[in-house]
């Protein structure tokens, strides 16, 4: 019992009421998405007739028009001093727009719901995950990401089951209509965040603020330490090969398993990484980010090796959970990793340069993904994950390592 207890207080030690609530507000949102997210490409495939580059299209054009407003939304909210109400908004969009899946009858509208469901994510990413790191002890900003990502992970096992059950009895548009009601709840929770004073909180030394000063006028890349803009290229390069889940599905089908039993490999894949999320974060703050971003990038490769030659649904499964692993892994530290990275008072712009840098490369990356599915092989998309993969790990020894967190709250 008291190892119990000791187990508990370690994994809360450090969290604080706004990476809780917003935790809450992941789970009930990626309940909501999770419910639609797994289906599209399916739906794509099985309903609408679509193959391999619409899917890639669908999944790479989302990302990459929502990463287009990330750095700005996280300029923004730097420049304002203000987070909640933009954060509000992003939730407020992404929820509105899921219904509207129901109307779809070509992938083209697929793609156009989408992407507005992400632009919602692109103003609200950036600055929410500045709350994160402003709410909490720099000691402890792996666990609160990882607490966080494991609690977004959580919404998405609950959504990904409710699909699963719900498929069979309602079908693909019912279910989008249901997704709406979680997202407006985990919307209104927003309104019990409690904003910091963003100003008190970048107050520093003199000679740091010295060195930064403009810096959030200016909002550029080249304002950014040198490392930070490095590992940001470096995360991006890996993103251009990260085929995603949406791949391991369509791989899925392909060994056998049926739309329901491919949905419950998706379901397995996030109780995967809720579990591995807050071990991972706690890691890092123990041993620094770069050895388990690492060990998460290894994990990748391992995954699309496994995916070329595995050809059974036993295998399958297993790599999927793999996928889970690393997903879990690379998540949450990359953020902790930006956040260790960044000026005081410019979280919310490096974390935004970050996000867009990594999802400007996903419609390109998931375009020649779907090509090589296509015209050669899908063996050929999974290569081309590998070898990025590699790459990324390869570039990443080039990043100083990042010092040891502090006691002292960095906000």
């Amino acid at each position: 019992m008291a190892k119990n207890k000791n187990f508990s207080a370690a994994i809360f030690e450090g969290m604080t009421w706004n990476v809780l609530v917003l935790g809450i507000v992941s789970l009930l949102n990626d309940l909501s998405s999770q419910m639609v997210f797994p289906l599209i490409p399916l739906f794509l495939s099985s309903v609408l007739g679509a193959g391999g580059r619409a899917v890639g299209i669908v999944e790479g054009a989302a990302e990459t028009t929502a990463s287009l407003l990330k750095v700005f939304s996280g300029y923004w909210s730097d420049k304002i001093k203000k987070r909640k109400a933009i954060v509000l908004f992003g939730y407020g969009l992404s929820t509105l727009t899921k219904p509207l899946f129901v109307l779809s009858t070509t992938w083209f509208w697929v793609v156009f719901v989408r992407v507005m469901e992400r632009i919602g994510k692109g103003i609200r990413t950036a600055p929410r995950d500045a709350i994160v790191a402003e709410s909490c002890d720099r000691r402890f900003w792996g666990k609160a990401y990882g607490v966080h990502r494991a609690m977004d992970g959580l919404g998405s096992v609950l959504g990904a089951v409710m699909a699963f059950f719900l498929l069979p009895l309602i079908g693909f548009k019912k279910i989008f209509l249901w997704a709406f009601f979680p997202g407006i709840i985990a919307t209104l929770a927003i309104l019990f965040v409690k904003e910091k004073n963003t100003a008190e909180a970048s107050s520093g030394p003199a000679e740091d603020k010295a060195k930064n000063a403009g810096a959030a006028r200016a909002g550029g890349s080249e304002r950014l330490p040198f490392k930070l803009r490095l590992f940001i290229f470096i995360a991006a390069v890996f993103a251009l090969g990260h085929f995603g889940y949406a791949f391991i599905l369509l791989k899925a089908k392909q060994v056998g398993l049926n739309d329901e039993r491919a949905l419950l490999l998706y379901v397995i894949f996030y109780a995967v990484y809720t579990l591995c999320a807050v071990p991972a974060g706690m890691l890092s703050d123990k041993i620094g980010r770069k050895p388990v971003l690492a060990a998460g990038y290894l994990l990748f490769a391992l995954t699309s090796l496994g995916l070329i030659r595995v050809s059974s649904q036993g295998g399958v499964l297993f790599f999927f959970m793999v996928y889970g692993m690393f997903y879990a892994i690379v998540d949450g530290v990359q953020r902790a990793f930006v956040a260790d990275l960044a000026p005081r008072h410019l979280k919310a712009t490096a974390l935004g340069m970050f996000h867009t840098a990594i999802g400007i490369v996903a419609l390109p990356g998931g375009y020649f993904a779907g090509w090589l599915w296509d015209k050669v092989s899908p063996q050929a998309t999974f290569w081309y994950g590998f070898v990025l993969s590699i790459i990324s790990v390869s570039l990443l020894l080039l990043v100083r390592q990042e010092p040891r967190a502090s006691s002292v709250m960095d906000k």
